[in-house]
């Protein structure tokens, strides 16, 4: 199983007004991301926008990342339905098209039990052959992962991760106690990266790597190094970024921010609407503060 660590972007699905994916752009933003020292990618995470596309558009997009990553860093697709049936002929397909990884996220609308929810996770990871990062989110999610299923998922062979989105720092400590090195964590931009790393996070998977990847990637490495003084100056400085997204719609934020720099990466999928041009000034202030 692959050795996933450091900072994974979770990427924007650049789509334009008639619904086609701009290949072009993704394919660049991923390039340059590589460039600037990011560790992976992450094809339809959150900021991905994965609950507004439909099967072909986040294909194009997971085949896009895998033929512009070209191996040199691993890929990492998101997988997400409310049907297992539908989740796992998705993991195949990605895997198919060359994922190193899935990232497997639940979705759910009537109310699961715990023995339902760790069927889902375990049917994905039965049914590929890479790795797998199980994924949690209760502030979008209508289920989560409790410490009971977590603890049993970490047993499973090709479940190597976990990417826990909840604002609770604690849960994560509790997992990493529980669970031991049967499975790594992964910080979300819910939580503060270097708090993460100092209690035994391997990393960070977040929305804001795809605008700061060189900074994300300077602050990962004073972690790594223990520098912890360096650590926390930097991320104060960085964590005014993750303030202004947590005002608004996150991929309006993430989508807003790429293009001041550039990447014609187009509104966000309705009926999510893009920043006003206020709410654009502070996100473009912010990144003019941090550099």
């Amino acid at each position: 199983m692959a050795d996933f660590h450091g900072v994974f972007p979770y990427l924007v699905s650049p789509v334009d007004a008639s619904g086609q994916i701009r290949t072009d752009v993704l394919g660049r933003l991923c390039d340059d991301l590589i460039k600037a020292g990011v560790h992976g990618l992450t094809p339809l995470g959150s900021t991905g926008e994965f609950a507004y596309l439909n099967r072909e558009q986040r294909a194009t997009v997971v085949q896009t990342t895998i033929e512009a990553a070209q191996k040199r860093v691993p890929v990492i697709a998101g997988v997400v339905s409310t049907s297992t049936a539908d989740a796992v002929a998705q993991a195949r397909s990605y895997q198919e098209l060359g994922a190193d990884g899935i990232l497997a996220i639940l979705e759910a609308y009537f109310p699961l039990s715990d023995t339902q929810v760790e069927s889902y996770f375990r049917a994905i990871a039965d049914a590929v052959d890479v790795p797998v990062v199980i994924y949690t989110n209760p502030q979008f999610q209508r289920s989560d992962l409790t410490l009971d299923v977590i603890a049993r998922l970490a047993t499973h062979p090709r479940i190597v991760a976990i990417k826990d989105a909840s604002t609770n720092t604690g849960r994560l400590l509790s997992i990493m106690n529980r669970c031991g090195d049967s499975i790594d964590v992964f910080s979300a931009s819910a939580h503060i990266p270097a708090a993460v790393m100092l209690i035994g996070g391997v990393g960070w998977m977040a929305g804001p790597a795809c605008v700061i990847p060189r900074q994300s990637v300077a602050l990962y490495d004073l972690c790594k190094a223990q520098r912890w003084d360096e650590a926390m100056k930097l991320q104060r400085r960085l964590w005014r970024l993750n303030e202004a997204f947590a005002r608004y719609n996150l991929a309006a934020c993430i989508k807003a921010g790429l293009a001041i720099q550039g990447y014609d990466v187009g509104d966000p999928v309705a009926p999510q609407a893009a920043l006003t041009a206020d709410e654009r000034k502070v996100v473009e202030a912010v990144l003019r503060d941090i550099g």
